[in-house]
């Protein structure tokens, strides 16, 4: 619980980082902060294995922390800088890490369902043991090409969990105003069982994401996980979010944060005091600060990077 904790509160303190660095002009581009919704990610990383793979949509600097990739290399990509993890040619939306087995961030609202697919049929066809997780938002569980990647993971039974990250408001448009029923049950029809799940509580998500990984590990297929999560911030960097009331905000800060939620539990179990969650705060704070000092001593990218990665030769 206390490394959930160190987990969540790297996200947050580094998102906040990130924002500050966009406010700078340090950051080009859309930036999509993941503040509020950190025991998704955490809770459903803690039950995967190093051989699986991670796709996930645009608010992903949490997803790349959970698994792995360094704090440092996720700043320089941000901030379009050379020694990022895509050269510093893809930014906050498109970075890769190969090694870590996370396959993006992506702009295409809705691709990591087949995409997800995709790599699901690649652990099946190896037969190598591994799973696909692929994340998308409430705004994504509308899109057609979800479906169609229900119907292939389904009719082939491969080990894909798909994760829905429903923070309730899309864009822009509340999930009352946009979308009808459970997004958990519109795999029902495809013969693909669904949970939903608690996204502020990151021991649920993990209890949760141990059974789906326990089922679809085990040959049944996929399986879906709508978790109901909330973000702090606006959809984007850009928007102003007035579709909803400040106080809303604050009653969910106040009382279903997932990092103090968790820390109460700590503090409750008595295995840990104060001190110690002082000296994690600073150890976050410390990474989270070098990640920002290594960003902007980063040099920019060569103007011949321009023309490397863009093709392949048969």
């Amino acid at each position: 619980m206390m490394q959930f904790y160190k987990d969540m509160l790297l996200i947050r303190r580094f998102e906040e980082k990130a924002g500050q660095l966009y406010g700078m002009g340090l950051i080009g581009g859309f930036c999509h902060l993941y503040i509020g919704q950190e025991a998704v990610v955490v809770g459903i990383q803690s039950a995967l294995e190093p051989k699986d793979s991670v796709i996930t949509a645009y608010r992903d600097h949490g997803h790349m922390l959970v698994c792995g990739m360094s704090a440092n290399g996720v700043m320089a990509e941000l901030t379009g800088r050379a020694g990022g993890y895509s050269k510093g040619k893809g930014g906050s939306m498109h970075m890769f890490s190969r090694d870590k087995k996370f396959y993006g961030g992506h702009g295409i609202v809705g691709a990591t369902a087949p995409l997800g697919a995709g790599l699901a049929f690649a652990h099946k066809y190896r037969n190598d043991g591994g799973i696909a997780t692929a994340y998308y938002g409430d705004g994504a569980a509308n899109q057609g090409q979800v479906y169609e990647a229900y119907n292939m993971a389904s009719l082939w039974k491969l080990p894909i969990i798909f994760i829905i990250e429903n923070n309730g408001y899309s864009m822009g448009t509340s999930l009352a105003r946009g979308s009808a029923g459970d997004f958990c049950k519109r795999g029902e029809g495809y013969g693909i069982p669904g949970e939903k799940v608690d996204g502020m509580n990151v021991l649920a998500v993990r209890t949760s994401a141990l059974k789906a990984v326990d089922y679809v590990r085990s040959g049944n297929g996929p399986m879906i996980l709508e978790v109901m999560t909330y973000r702090y911030r606006g959809h984007s960097m850009s928007d102003p979010a007035k579709y909803r009331t400040k106080e809303e905000v604050e009653q969910m800060r106040e009382q279903h944060d997932p990092i103090e939620n968790i820390r109460k539990i700590i503090l409750e179990s008595g295995k840990y005091k104060e001190d110690d969650f002082k000296k994690a705060d600073k150890d976050v704070k410390d990474v989270v600060n070098a990640s920002a000092e290594f960003a902007q001593a980063s040099p920019e990218p060569d103007p011949s990077e321009l023309w490397t990665d863009v093709l392949v030769e048969g």
